[in-house]
């Protein structure tokens, strides 16, 4: 139903719900109250309690497993399933690995073997072959014509280049190779030409942690239209939904991103500050106090060499001046050894608290059971080396903020975007103030009914204006 100008606006208190928010067909299937999505977040901090804690209020999370070991990994998903028991949906992060392809398919075996039928693929700029193995093992055909996808995937894409992969069918080469290994049935290779990679993309702009910095008034628009040409293109049976990732923190940005035609939403920075988040008590007194200007971009430590970017919580820490500077050094210097004196005893004694000696040692000691031919090329290659020394920092300062060390608090990483700033804004001097009494479901819960009064009243506002709500209406719901 569409309301008109001849219909009573007060028809419009019974027309905005935040359950109709977004698309129904996104809500139906996952089997969900509201179309909203926590993400993840690497290292477990979107942790298994957040998971939970979400599927028992009928929505869905997204397990952080970047970083996590297999077996740490695999244990999670379990005590997830064991303590949502059907009662809820739960979904785990696949982050892509081009430098350890044979870790995504340990991820996709585990995937596979413990029956995880929704995931979260991150940091994919082009489609793999394990990631193609999770998606069409199991296909089938049902009685009634109708195809059976046993395995969700919700991809995060901040490039148009990057959604139109994940728009298309699974790429032929890949799975002609995974049918002669016997990896996948010819039957599952058949039927995979019929259906997309992803059920669902989720267009992220300008987030916490690694960033395009893009702009989500430009990208979903494109990536919504791209969605229709290819989904017109392929034929298509079954929808595919864009949802919208990035600056979410309020009412009014929900409300813009479905405006703007979002089927869904996803947070993540704000979750960070919650109970329920797997990172110290310490980060979440920062982050409760973060305003909208406290972030900024530093070198990302996983993608040194490359120059690639996160956004980073600054506020009266130190760890975003150093990680700069030590990439200025990197692109400055062939080796440690052309670095002067004082630079050299600034890092080891401030920075590192410990010499470039012993951090090699410690990192030498891990990539010689991981990736032995890291060591070996940075044996050979004195700025190799150079840059895995350098590269630890960021791994260190990563593992203080989960810990808390109350010690080493100027050098915390904290991944975060501006969302958590202005969430920070709306919720002062209200219940939600204190991180210990915020929750990631009563989070979703008030975003949404905000959301719901925020459409309300512009609708309502565009109404005795003069125009009419009814285009936008039918979008929203």
């Amino acid at each position: 139903m569409i309301l008109t100008p001849s219909q009573n606006v007060n028809d419009l208190e019974d027309r905005i719900l935040p359950e109709h928010l977004g698309s129904a067909f996104f809500r139906a299937r996952h089997r969900l109250k509201y179309a909203y999505v926590a993400g993840a977040m690497y290292k477990g901090i979107a942790s298994k309690d957040l998971v939970v804690r979400m599927g028992r209020a009928g929505l869905i999370g997204y397990l952080g497993t970047g970083g996590m070991n297999l077996e740490e990994f695999e244990t999670t998903v379990r005590s997830i399933q064991f303590e949502l028991s059907g009662n809820g949906v739960y979904g785990s992060n696949f982050l892509a690995s081009p430098f350890k392809p044979d870790l995504e398919e340990e991820i996709a075996d585990v995937l596979l073997k413990n029956g995880v039928n929704r995931i979260e693929a991150a940091a994919f700029t082009q489609i793999t072959p394990a990631l193609v193995r999770y998606r069409v093992s199991g296909i089938s055909l049902e009685p009634n014509g109708n195809m059976r996808v046993p395995h969700l995937i919700l991809a995060k894409a901040s490039r148009p280049e990057v959604a139109e992969q994940f728009l298309n069918p699974p790429p032929v080469h890949i799975l002609r190779h995974l049918t002669e290994t016997g990896k996948i049935t010819r039957n599952e290779a058949e039927l995979a030409h019929r259906v997309p990679m992803a059920d669902d993309i989720c267009v992220e702009a300008d987030s916490g942690g690694h960033t395009d910095s893009g702009v989500l008034y430009a990208l979903l628009p494109a990536i919504v239209r791209l969605r229709d040409t290819l989904s017109k293109k392929n034929c298509y049976s079954i929808p595919i939904c864009i949802g919208a990732a990035g600056g979410l923190g309020t009412p009014d940005a929900l409300a813009a991103a479905f405006i703007l035609g979002a089927d869904f939403v996803l947070t993540g920075s704000i979750n960070q500050c919650t109970v329920e988040a797997g990172t110290s008590d310490a980060v979440k007194d920062l982050l409760q106090q973060a305003n909208v200007q406290d972030t900024e971009l530093v070198p990302a430590g996983d993608m040194f060499e490359m120059g690639s970017k996160v956004q980073v919580f600054k506020k009266g820490l130190l760890f975003p001046g150093r990680a700069k500077k030590l990439y200025e050094l990197y692109r400055q210097f062939n080796s440690l050894e052309e670095i002067d004196a004082q630079t050299r005893a600034q890092i080891e004694t401030r920075y590192f608290k410990r010499t470039f000696a012993e951090v090699y040692a410690e990192t030498r000691a891990f990539f010689l059971r991981v990736m032995p031919e890291t060591i070996e090329r940075a044996e050979r290659d004195p700025k190799h080396k150079m840059a895995l020394i350098f590269r630890w920092y960021f791994v260190h300062s990563s593992r203080l903020a989960r810990t808390g060390d109350p010690n080493e608090k100027v050098d915390y990483q904290i991944h975060c975007g501006p969302a958590l700033g202005a969430f920070n804004q709306w919720v002062k001097g209200t219940l939600l103030e204190n991180w210990r009494d915020r929750h990631v479901d009563e989070i979703a819960e008030h975003l949404m009914a905000g959301t719901a009064e925020i459409l309300q009243k512009r609708f309502r506002d565009l109404y005795f204006s003069g125009g009419s709500p009814s285009e936008g209406l039918n979008r929203v719901n």
